[in-house]
């Protein structure tokens, strides 16, 4: 009687989440997904069981600061909605810049999430993680971009960059930098990882597109240099990932099912889409030589034939072609 009572009652609560999160769920979109006990890449996770957790969700805050009343919005989403579709909360701190963040936020703000009822760990798991667990995961991938054409090293000054980026009525304006040779900037990139150039004299950029009407896209710094020291780990480093490049990665690594912004973050969302796509020859390498393999075959037939698939690429290109050329 009270099962009963509860699902009566379960039927009638819902909104646009929700909607989405039963449709997925209805439609096995993220079937099927393995979890191998701990965030990693496609490979890594493969070599676990099938995953018991409906969803994947994450708590990701920046460790620079106390909570206020929209954290505890998002807590209660995360860690609400993981509950009721028999799911799991990822607490996660977004800890790419030393200079703003310290343990004392930490502790703070994993006080406020069990003051609200919420916790990351239970019986069979605990999901307590630092996107500084990440970093020679993102190191790698920024690499790989800059092999392929995707990054390059940028030696314009911060105001320069700012006042080359362009406005919502007018265009950015390529760097002087942007066309140069893939070696150069990997040589640089790896100067600036041995703390051979000072702070500021250059970043890493994403080649996106500079006349893209989202100006999130224009290029967006995705490492800076900073010589400071971590409160995990150390100094190891003095090159750190930009927050809009290290979260969706963190998100690909704990195989979060679907990840609930605000909408302030909302016009990020296609570099969200840019930067998760591009890392997949390195999050997701046997999927990825798998449809290597199906491009090589399409090409061989006839338009009849590849027309599914060309409707399917026209359906989504919203989200996979952020450029003209890539269209």
């Amino acid at each position: 009687m009270t099962e009963n009572k509860e699902k009566a009652q379960s039927s009638h609560i819902t909104n646009f989440l929700r909607n989405i999160i039963n449709e997925d769920l209805k439609q096995g979109v993220n079937d099927p997904r393995h979890w191998c006990g701990h965030p990693g890449t496609y490979t890594e996770q493969m070599e676990g069981p099938i995953d018991e957790a409906k969803v994947r969700l994450r708590f990701p805050p920046e460790p620079n600061g106390y909570l206020h009343i929209g954290h505890a919005k998002s807590i209660c989403l995360n860690f609400g909605l993981a509950k009721d579709y028999a799911g799991r909360c990822h607490m996660r701190f977004d800890d790419t810049n030393p200079v703003k963040e310290d343990q004392e936020y930490v502790d703070s703000i994993l006080g406020s999430v069990n003051w609200l009822g919420f916790d990351w760990k239970d019986a069979k798991e605990t999901n307590f993680y630092f996107a500084s667990d990440y970093f020679d995961y993102m190191h790698e991938i920024a690499e790989h971009m800059i092999k392929n054409g995707l990054a390059y090293v940028d030696e314009q000054t911060a105001e320069q960059i700012k006042e080359n980026r362009g406005t919502l009525h007018t265009p950015g304006v390529d760097s002087p930098f942007r066309d140069r040779p893939a070696e150069e900037s990997l040589r640089l990139f790896r100067e600036m990882r041995e703390g051979k150039h000072p702070e500021g004299s250059m970043v890493l950029r994403s080649k996106v597109d500079m006349s893209s009407r989202n100006i999130n896209l224009r290029d967006p710094a995705i490492y800076r240099i900073r010589f400071a020291e971590h409160h995990r780990t150390g100094d190891k480093w003095c090159i750190y990932p930009m927050y809009t490049f290290a979260h969706p990665l963190e998100d690909v690594l704990e195989n979060i099912t679907h990840s609930i912004c605000t909408l302030e973050f909302e016009d990020q969302r296609a570099f969200y889409n840019w930067a998760t796509e591009r890392s997949v020859p390195i999050t997701r390498a046997p999927l990825f030589e798998k449809a290597k393999a199906v491009l090589a075959d399409l090409q061989k037939k006839s338009f009849e034939e590849i027309k599914p698939f060309a409707e399917a690429a026209v359906k989504f290109k919203w989200k996979l072609g952020q450029t003209e050329t890539e269209r």
